[in-house]
């Protein structure tokens, strides 16, 4: 398995990963996760990464993480193809997204998710994110968020 970076060949797996994902978990997508697979380029253009853990030329894992202010970067569309879970592989294709993120000057890693999602919480737990509360979580799925401070163990 390797871990290779956006290119645009990849950008029908993302967009299909997710929507699968997503439609699996939680019946529909909504009007962010829309706008982020029409924004895919733009996002990129503005420092955004998406990674993607590819295996015979076969995706098996994608997750994307994307500057939301100065130092503060969001990890999310995390996602796997159900053939593939279980096996360490969102893990990894996550802590891609961290690493990215903090090599471009993030203080701050946040994500936003659902509380019925216990294998993500896991991942972002083991990866040292803590809960925290917000006003508005976006999403109507989205009923739980993480950050993750860099530096602060």
């Amino acid at each position: 398995m390797e871990f290779v970076q956006y290119a645009p060949k990849y950008r029908h797996s993302f967009i299909e990963l997710n929507t699968a994902w997503i439609k699996n978990n939680f019946g529909s997508l909504e009007k962010e996760d829309i706008k982020t697979f029409e924004e895919i380029d733009r996002e990129i253009a503005k420092g955004a990464m998406i990674f993607f853990a590819v295996e015979n030329d076969t995706v098996l894992a994608t997750c994307m993480t994307k500057p939301i202010s100065e130092d503060t970067w969001e990890i999310c569309k995390l996602a796997t193809d159900i053939r593939y879970r279980g096996k360490g592989t969102g893990s990894r294709i996550f802590e891609k997204c961290m690493e990215y993120a903090v090599a471009n000057n993030a203080k701050r890693l946040f994500i936003l998710s659902s509380s019925t999602l216990k294998p993500a919480l896991h991942i972002y737990q083991k990866y040292g994110f803590k809960e925290i509360k917000l006003d508005d979580y976006k999403y109507t799925r989205g009923d739980i968020a993480f950050e993750y401070i860099v530096g602060r163990l």
